[in-house]
């Protein structure tokens, strides 16, 4: 089956692959629930991960992603990341990459290209629409940083629940699985909308999908091949 895939992949004039919490986990990244431990433990994500919340305790959940980039600091692509940074750079032009994944290890192998949708926890933006003077020498540090002359908050630049999705990514996303021949869907649980639309999306328009992930998962019904292997072994296998 995977030598089918290889073929697929080798014929593919657009390939696109979307990438989950999965493939992150086996570079060592925890996941959002299994980051909860410790002092943290007691916290759901509704109370760390929204917009209110943050209004409601911005320390806390400002000194809750502080944590979460710690427990990044360590952390390096693995061969699943590397392969699709190879395979980019050898084919220029055949490879649109999405991610649910904010912790930048795509983009540190070598994908810098690649579609966000979630963000990135490495960054930070303002909570509130920025006036003239959040900027320079007005932000002043803190948990959380924020504007010395009005207050804006600076917020880890993530989509929380509730929040919509960059809207230049998602729609960069959506036309490229809409001209796609393959779709690799990678490392995802497939239960996170609309980034687990995309896959539906793709085989309504005509494009093999197929699953990699050790686990099932809801999109197994539009593959066409589901490989039950960790994204390190696979991809390296598919993209050589």
């Amino acid at each position: 089956m995977r030598e089918m895939v290889r073929a697929w992949v080798r014929d593919a004039r657009h390939l696109v692959v979307l990438t989950g919490a999965g493939m992150s986990a086996e570079s060592g990244v925890p996941t959002f629930r299994d980051a909860q431990t410790g002092l943290w433990a007691r916290f759901n994500p509704q109370d760390l991960a929204t917009e209110a919340a943050f209004r409601a305790h911005p320390q806390r959940v400002w000194e809750w992603y502080a944590h979460r980039r710690e427990a990044l600091a360590g952390v390096v692509p693995n061969a699943g990341h590397r392969a699709l940074a190879a395979f980019a750079q050898q084919h220029p032009g055949r490879l649109t990459l999405v991610t649910q994944n904010v912790d930048g290890l795509h983009q540190r192998a070598g994908n810098t290209d690649a579609l966000a949708l979630h963000g990135s926890i490495a960054e930070d933006q303002w909570l509130d629409a920025p006036r003239a003077c959040c900027q320079g020498e007005n932000i002043e540090p803190g948990h959380p940083p924020h504007c010395s002359v009005c207050g804006n908050l600076r917020r880890p630049a993530v989509v929380w629940f509730g929040e919509n999705l960059p809207v230049d990514a998602l729609a960069s996303a959506e036309d490229a699985v809409r001209h796609a021949d393959l779709m690799l869907v990678v490392g995802t649980s497939g239960e996170v909308y609309p980034a687990a639309g995309l896959a539906f999306t793709a085989h309504q328009c005509g494009a093999r999908v197929v699953v990699v992930n050790p686990e099932p998962t809801p999109l197994d019904a539009v593959a066409e091949h589901c490989l039950r292997e960790p994204a390190a072994v696979c991809l390296p296998a598919l993209l050589a």
